[in-house]
């Protein structure tokens, strides 16, 4: 009798609990994500200003723009799709990480192909660029909708969504990191700058070999993740979505507005970030610096990772990023007043870590920050749509990539970079101005996150606690009708075989009857 009493201030398990085993396999599917999102994020660039030669500004400056004018169509049509279709025998969501994970990997893969080895025409190369990065940002997407959708049908717990929040910040870490630190070994090779030196060349071959490996470790990752994960929380079995309704909630919702500028923020500064791969080779002139870079930056949260869930659940999900976003804001306005000279690389990646360490709370706990969104548009409107506001948000964080695609390579023609530069190490001048470039952004990106998470996001703790039972509540009802209607459905079968046997009898009787006159 004992062992049965259950003490006052114990918790009751959640029915939904899940445990590490689900963590590693989000982690491992977010990893899948990264391999191929970061290398083609950091590097496209890269290859196609220094392999192909296209001009910074106006024209790969104008691709990244005008693909990203496409996603204003292909996001939310991403999610129309995912949320209008019915659950299958593989669940919701689990599907698209066996169906899209090849055609996703081979869209990576092209995006690197050597077309410079067929011909010479610069407008084939734009036309061929254009081609690739679009396939690759429409199957990326057709992937990652779904694929953030499923943290919200892996479980309804709020202490499980901020471990899936958790491990999905380590996979993200991992399949980012892995690029960031591998690629510069095998992407770049080193030339004799004919004054006793050495200076690096992007190599077109190198780049596709590193792509096909990055696509080989996302298509297992994707794999393992598909079977190894499990949808609990039921998705709607007839899904009747209103998307003009769901998406004009969204516009009138203050916590998913700053949700999705913070969105453009934190995705717009990470894309930026490859713009460093630029001033390690023309400013600091040691692409070695890329790898203690990428360190610099994951190791935090890999620090991190064992304090951040336990600092959640004790203080709050949006306090916790604030005072991260404070820490990165006021480390990057330091990196900026203080300009790092060429002698000083160990200086510029010390602020490179405290501005990872605050970070690092962001990151952690961003996933299940919107999972607490998607919670709250159900409370208010008393619909499930996780997959429509994934996409939107998927949608913001691409606009933060295009503004930071866009604006960096402008900014990097603004100070004098060209084709040329891709043969030179330092320049006087256009150096120092990549240099401003790549510590002034930063500075008033993180400042605004502070802001907006401080200010302006209004799901504190202590607001999240009745938002978190009404989904309880709703999800265990939407439970109780699936299995009633589990049950239904064979007995009204049964029913309907009954009165047909019932309807054939008279004439079986009248038929009887006339065989026995």
């Amino acid at each position: 009798m004992a062992k049965d009493r259950k003490l006052p201030d114990e918790k009751p398990v959640h029915p939904n609990h899940i445990g590490i085993k689900d963590g590693l396999s989000y982690m491992i599917g977010d990893a899948g994500n990264m391999f191929v999102l970061t290398y083609v994020s950091s590097y496209l660039k890269v290859f196609l200003t220094d392999v192909l030669k296209l001009r910074a500004k106006p024209t790969v400056a104008n691709l990244f723009l005008f693909t990203r004018l496409w996603d204003a169509v292909n996001d939310p049509l991403w999610g129309a799709i995912v949320a209008k279709r019915k659950p299958g025998r593989n669940g919701k969501y689990r599907r698209y990480l066996l169906t899209v994970s090849i055609p996703l990997a081979i869209s990576e893969l092209l995006c690197f192909f050597g077309i410079d080895k067929l011909t010479q025409s610069q407008g084939v190369f734009l036309a061929f660029a254009y081609a690739t990065y679009i396939a690759f940002g429409m199957l990326y997407t057709g992937m990652n909708v779904p694929f953030g959708s499923l943290a919200s049908v892996i479980t309804d717990d709020p202490d499980g969504r901020t471990l899936l929040s958790t491990f999905r910040a380590i996979g993200s870490g991992v399949g980012g990191a892995a690029p960031l630190l591998l690629a510069p070994m095998i992407v770049y090779t080193k030339v004799d700058d004919g004054a006793g030196g050495t200076y690096d060349v992007a190599n077109g071959r190198g780049m596709f070999l590193f792509a096909l490996i990055m696509a080989v470790f996302s298509v297992t990752a994707y794999l393992v993740c598909y079977a190894t994960t499990k949808e609990r929380v039921p998705s709607e079995p007839n899904p009747q979505v209103n998307l003009k309704k769901t998406y004009g909630s969204m516009i009138k919702s203050r916590p998913f507005v700053v949700l999705a500028v913070t969105g453009i923020l934190i995705s717009g500064q990470l894309q930026f970030s490859s713009l460093n791969q630029y001033l390690y080779k023309n400013y600091f002139c040691d692409t070695r610096l890329s790898i203690l870079g990428t360190v610099a930056q994951y190791l935090p949260v890999a620090i991190m990772i064992f304090f951040v869930p336990k600092l959640s659940k004790k203080y709050g999900k949006k306090e916790l990023s604030q005072v991260g976003a404070f820490f990165s804001a006021a480390a990057a306005i330091a990196t900026y007043v203080i300009k790092p000279g060429r002698d000083q690389a160990w200086l510029f990646m010390i602020l490179l870590f405290v501005i990872g360490f605050g970070y690092s709370f962001v990151s952690i706990t961003n996933w299940a920050v919107v999972a607490d969104v998607i919670d709250y548009q159900q409370y208010k409107t008393h619909e499930r749509s996780e997959s429509a506001i994934y996409a939107v948000y998927t949608f913001c964080r691409k606009l933060g990539q295009t503004a930071a695609d866009y604006g960096g390579l402008t900014l990097l023609g603004m100070v004098g970079y060209t084709e040329e530069m891709a043969k030179i190490g330092y320049k006087p001048g256009i150096s120092e101005g990549i240099l401003k470039v790549c510590t002034l952004i930063p500075a008033i990106v993180y400042t605004l996150i502070f802001i907006l998470y401080k200010f302006f996001f209004p799901l504190t703790k202590e607001r999240l606690e009745p938002i978190y039972a009404y989904v309880r509540e709703a999800n265990s009802a939407a439970e109780k009708t699936d299995e009633v209607e589990a049950v239904e459905e064979p007995a009204q079968e049964i029913a309907q075989e009954a009165e047909s046997i019932i309807s054939e009898t008279p004439a079986q009787t009248e038929d009887a009857g006339e065989e026995t006159e």
